[in-house]
């Protein structure tokens, strides 16, 4: 999720006075994350975690239940496909080592073209979404080529409710986007693949949620896999079955979690579910998303609820709001940071989204240090959500505050590292240099105004 910069009340690039080229024409090597530190599941009670794997194990996505469990048994193969580009493969063999340390999964990777439980087409988007419009990638069973899946898709085969057992499933990416992307999708789709179909919006610190925070597999997905593949659990059982072993499981996988007291977080209705993915969805009038948003907040509002959706709508509602309702988007953004701040505090991936838009208004209002603010505080939890775009911006944005601070020369080490980061969450040089003038508009903007 590429934050709407360039909505933020600058005039239009043509009009704005010219500079040098802020792209040099040698880029920096991409830069790279290192292995993340597991986190822990401190102050989550087993009950709710009970509460969340029943929800994401036996339903889909659209409401509709699964009457049994579903797994592969035994050793698990992944295999590519076609070989693909150097970081794709690394980032491949990160997320299995991943699956083996922290989902204690006995999951291998098997040779380039071979056959395998989990294999992983890339082919071009327009290809893809010709075929299933707005996806930015998918996992699907039983079907092991793009070809095999397309002559099936109309068919029962591709069901995930009429599985007795997962033997084979093959997830479908992109391989003309960012590397940030294709892994963020290598993350999604291949745990899908193993486990939960269903995505819950209530859950703050997982990917198996569609407001896309949390881009890569966090604690809480590690052990909601680790759960799935427990030996006291098996494929065929039913939810009341699992439900009656869950408590066993989770004292003995996550003892901290017996003493923590309950949330109290009540189901997400559809109405609300309807409203945000109205809001978020492709290709409709920006006037029609705003109402959706709008609708949203005022859902989360009369629910009571002081959790994540609430921060969400108000944080999706600030974004629609840009360019159309300046006052409306600024106090949906000050409102969504306020509540993120007192659920996670300001180290947190959620409050950085939302302070992305508060450091940018702070800049084009002439205010450095504000942005400078929201951008420090920000920076630990990006990196360890290791969402490069994001981290990226976070750092063209710093170097315009640098610069307005009169700190040149501190701003073109911050702006060359930001490059090392744009390179990986962004797909082209094109996408990179326009960030970058997206950015520098803002400041362009304040010179305008005072010349």
């Amino acid at each position: 999720m590429l934050m709407l910069l360039a909505a933020c009340a600058a005039p239009p690039l043509s009009e704005l006075p010219t500079r040098a080229d802020p792209l040099p024409d040698t880029l920096p090597p991409m830069n790279a994350f290192g292995a993340p530190a597991p986190s822990s599941m401190a102050g989550r009670a087993n009950a709710d975690i009970a509460r969340d794997f029943l929800e994401l194990a036996f339903e889909m996505e659209s409401g509709r239940e699964l009457d049994r469990l579903t797994r592969f048994e035994g050793r698990i193969t992944v295999a590519l496909a076609a070989p693909g580009p150097k970081h794709f493969e690394a980032d491949l063999a990160a997320l299995l080592a991943r699956f083996r340390a922290e989902a204690g999964l006995d999951i291998v990777q098997a040779t380039t073209g071979a056959p395998a439980n989990i294999v992983i087409v890339t082919l071009p988007r327009r290809k893809l979404q010709a075929t299933v419009p707005h996806a930015a990638c998918f996992v699907v069973p039983r079907v092991t080529s793009w070809d095999d899946f397309r002559q099936n898709r109309r068919s029962g085969a591709l069901d995930w409710s009429t599985l007795e057992r997962r033997d084979r499933a093959t997830v479908f990416i992109p391989d003309d986007v960012s590397p940030q992307e294709a892994r963020d999708c290598l993350h999604e789709e291949i745990a899908q693949a193993l486990g939960p179909l269903n995505d819950l919006y209530r859950l703050a610190d997982s990917v198996y949620n569609d407001d896309n925070i949390n881009t890569v597999l966090t604690g809480f997905d590690m052990l909601i896999l680790r759960v799935f593949y427990d030996n006291a659990l098996e494929n065929g059982m039913s939810r009341a079955a699992v439900a009656e072993r869950l408590p066993g499981i989770l004292a003995r996988l996550n003892p901290g979690g017996e003493a923590v007291a309950r949330d109290g977080i009540t189901t997400t209705p559809r109405a609300w579910i309807d409203a945000i993915e109205a809001a978020l969805g492709p290709r409709v009038a920006q006037a029609r998303r705003l109402t959706s948003a709008r609708r949203a907040v005022a859902i989360a509002r009369s629910e009571e609820w002081v959790d994540n959706r609430l921060g969400f709508s108000l944080y999706a509602q600030g974004r629609l709001a840009l360019g159309v309702d300046g006052d409306l988007s600024a106090d949906s953004f000050r409102r969504a940071y306020a509540l993120y701040s007192e659920l996670f505090g300001t180290d947190d991936i959620h409050t950085a989204h939302v302070a992305l838009q508060l450091a940018a208004f702070a800049l084009s209002a002439g205010e450095p240090d504000l942005s400078l603010r929201y951008v420090n505080e920000s920076l630990p939890s990006v990196s360890r959500a290791e969402n490069a775009a994001l981290l990226a911006t976070f750092l063209m944005i710093k170097a315009e505050a640098l610069d307005q601070s009169g700190r040149h020369t501190e701003a073109a080490t911050v702006r060359l590292d930001s490059l090392g980061w744009a390179r990986y969450g962004f797909a082209s040089d094109d996408e990179i240099r326009a960030r970058l003038r997206e950015i520098a508009a803002l400041r362009s903007a304040i010179r305008q105004t005072e010349a």
